[in-house]
């Protein structure tokens, strides 16, 4: 069994897998479309990774406010999660993403990612964050 850990932007959905054991989060890819609401070709490739890494299990991040309140970017998080757990028939599991986009950007500005080839991996990045924030929670580590 693996989880998927899902970054969900207005162009783009970050994708991170756990390994079989259920310890690290790596990231695998960003998938990326041409409007926010063009879905189709995303719950598509989303369902195929599924398949591919054996998924049974998916954490998406929730782009709570920094006041812990939910707004308009929760709101359409949550619309999409519901149609892809429709679609895939697995549980959706939300986790708090605040700040791992900006904590995405000082890891690849850390290591030497030069600015302009930070947006092709960022998204992945945080979706890792997000997916290891809660293996660690469900083991009990903190960071």
């Amino acid at each position: 069994m693996r989880i998927m850990g899902l970054d969900y932007g207005d162009k783009t959905v970050g994708v991170a897998i756990s390994d079989e054991m259920l310890l690290t989060a790596q990231p695998v890819e960003t998938i990326k479309r041409e409007r926010a609401n063009k879905l189709r070709q995303t719950y598509a490739r989303i369902e195929e990774l599924i398949i591919e890494y054996d998924v049974e299990k998916i954490v998406t991040g929730l782009p709570l406010n920094m006041d812990n309140k939910e707004g308009l970017r929760c709101q359409l998080t949550r619309e999409f999660a519901e149609t892809l757990g429709r679609r895939t028939g697995l549980e959706i599991i939300f986790q708090d993403e605040r700040l791992t986009t900006s904590a995405a950007g000082a890891v690849l500005e850390e290591g030497g990612v030069r600015k302009e080839k930070r947006k092709a991996y960022i998204d992945k990045i945080a979706a890792s964050m997000i997916l290891q924030g809660y293996l660690d929670a469900r083991t009990g580590k903190s960071n």
